[in-house]
């Protein structure tokens, strides 16, 4: 079969789609991006990101542009009918992340960092307005079909990752079916510009569970507010997206008018829960919605995206420079698949708490919030299997497959983020020299890897960097742990800790083994 003139297609360029173009180029990789529509979309759909999912885009633009508009989201409280509390959703516990924990976003400045960033790696070609026709699996590459205003066209990449959205055309062409959880609700959804300020209310996310119509309201960045109201069964589609509608609801449950507002966008959504049978097939990957949709309550559907491409990416990397086997790729299912599902259960617990008709059993709901009889939403999932440390059993392995926190450092004269000192690499974090304790095949390997090797020590040594950890938090942190290094992934998530410098040695070897790792190789 003819060579492949890409390592990588990309069919779609959204969130998640962007954010794999993006970190598959920086990375040096052929990329084909395959997008039907000509233009970015323009309109806001995700309107909120959390500290973790910030981390990520970070490595994939320029995070300040890319934040430009947005703001904190200090707060997302459910109410009952009668304007009760009955959960604070956003005042669940997170480590501090250098972002906020919660960010009201505008989905263009986003896309638009992104794309920019896109547009400068000279390895990836952004083909919009182009649609994929035909998929066919053979060898060691795949086919596809595209048709564009220039004419049909047939491309090769070696893989492919289908992030095309919850109609996707690459899981239909890989006849991949998907299981629906059965939560399907209608929203009316009208994104607004202010034209003046609003109540100091609508600074905040609130979520109305009032048996007769729930809706919510919520900031998008700094100047635009988004409204959501249930339908109705008897409710049309088709009537409930005229402007009079809107202004009517609008009106009738938040006194906002035209005066105080100018509709950008009306729509309704109908919220659904389903994932993928399968997330693979041969060498073509889903992600995002392709491979998972999920109700917006934990505000966690683009999120979930963006780290399917985050965890994808670094694998597809180092399988296709040669220094790991493709039995790398099995761990992105593996690995993804648990912690969306785990996120799934938890919107469709709070979106059966947000749609309840009955008056009856919100009654009762109201009774079991007040007293404190519902347990809280578990915490958030960690990875529990692949390319992580998970033989651990001591409190250590309590924190493997988790996010750590991230603080400000300064290394060689340079103060910010760790991440925007690390970038998108592995990473080595250990109180003394590192190199002093592992031999010159350890070390090698971890070079070869790309890892960054820091000590929080003032002697750093040879090929080692010192970390000034100017807020204390990566000596607090290996301190609470009772460890004196960790081992961190390209997406961010602990691969592992060493309680002590003898245990060093065997961290590198387990992620060497993890790695699926060829050996006597030289990365590129």
């Amino acid at each position: 079969m003819a060579p492949a003139d890409f390592d990588v297609a990309v069919v779609g360029y959204g969130p998640t789609g962007l954010t794999a173009a993006s970190l598959l180029g920086q990375l040096g990789h052929r990329v084909v991006v395959i997008e039907r529509w000509a233009t970015l979309y323009g309109l806001p759909r995700l309107t909120h990101i959390d500290g973790e999912t910030a981390r990520l885009l970070s490595f994939a633009c320029d995070i300040d542009d890319a934040l430009r508009d947005s703001s904190p989201i200090d707060s997302y409280v459910f109410y009952n009918a009668k304007g009760k509390p009955l959960i604070d959703v956003g005042k669940l516990p997170s480590p501090p992340m250098g972002f906020p924990a919660h960010i009201s976003i505008h989905q263009p400045d986003i896309e638009e960092a992104i794309d920019r960033r896109v547009r400068t790696l000279p390895t990836v070609s952004v083909r919009q307005g182009t649609e994929l026709t035909g998929l066919r699996q053979s060898g060691g590459s795949v086919e596809l079909a595209v048709n564009s205003a220039a004419g049909a066209d047939t491309l090769r990449a070696r893989y492919v990752l289908g992030a095309d959205g919850a109609r996707s055309f690459v899981r239909s062409a890989l006849s991949i079916e998907r299981d629906d959880n059965g939560f399907n609700e209608r929203w009316l959804n009208i994104d607004g510009e202010r034209k003046r300020p609003l109540a100091s209310s609508f600074e905040e996310t609130k979520q109305y569970c009032d048996p007769a119509r729930g809706h919510m309201f919520l900031p998008i960045g700094k100047n635009r507010q988004r409204f959501e109201f249930a339908l109705l069964k008897h409710e049309e589609t088709a009537e409930m997206e005229k402007p009079e509608a809107a202004w009517k609801l609008l009106r009738q449950y938040h006194g906002v008018g035209p005066d105080d507002i100018k509709i950008i966008r009306q729509v309704v959504y109908t919220f659904e829960c389903r994932m993928a049978q399968s997330w693979r097939k041969g060498q073509t990957f889903l992600g995002g919605d392709a491979a998972h949709t999920m109700p917006p309550y934990m505000g966690q559907g683009a999120c979930s995206g963006i780290r399917d491409a985050a965890n994808i990416a670094w694998k597809l990397d180092l399988v296709l420079r040669g220094t790991a086997t493709p039995d790398l790729l099995d761990s992105y299912e593996l690995e993804r698949r648990p912690h969306v599902a785990n996120i799934m259960s938890s919107a469709v617990m709070l979106g059966k708490v947000a749609n309840t008709h009955s008056r009856l059993i919100a009654f009762f709901r109201d009774l079991a919030f007040r007293f404190n009889l519902v347990p809280p939403p578990p915490p958030f999932p960690r990875l529990n299997a692949g390319v992580i440390q998970n033989e651990r059993r001591d409190e250590a392995g309590k924190v493997v497959g988790s996010v750590p926190p991230q603080g400000q450092v300064r290394v060689g004269g340079m103060t910010s983020r760790l991440d925007a000192q690390v970038g998108y690499r592995f990473a080595l974090i250990a109180q003394s020299n590192p190199v002093a304790t592992l031999d010159s095949s350890r070390v090698g390997f971890l070079r070869d890897l790309g890892c960054r090797l820091f000590t929080l020590a003032d002697d750093a040594g040879p090929g080692v960097e010192r970390i000034v950890d100017v807020e204390g938090v990566y000596g607090a942190y290996l301190a609470e742990k009772h460890v004196v290094a960790m081992l961190t992934r390209p997406d961010t998530y602990v691969f592992g800790l060493a309680a002590t410098d003898a245990e060093l040695p065997r961290l590198v070897d387990d992620l060497r083994g993890k790695l699926a790792w060829r050996q006597n190789v030289v990365a590129a």
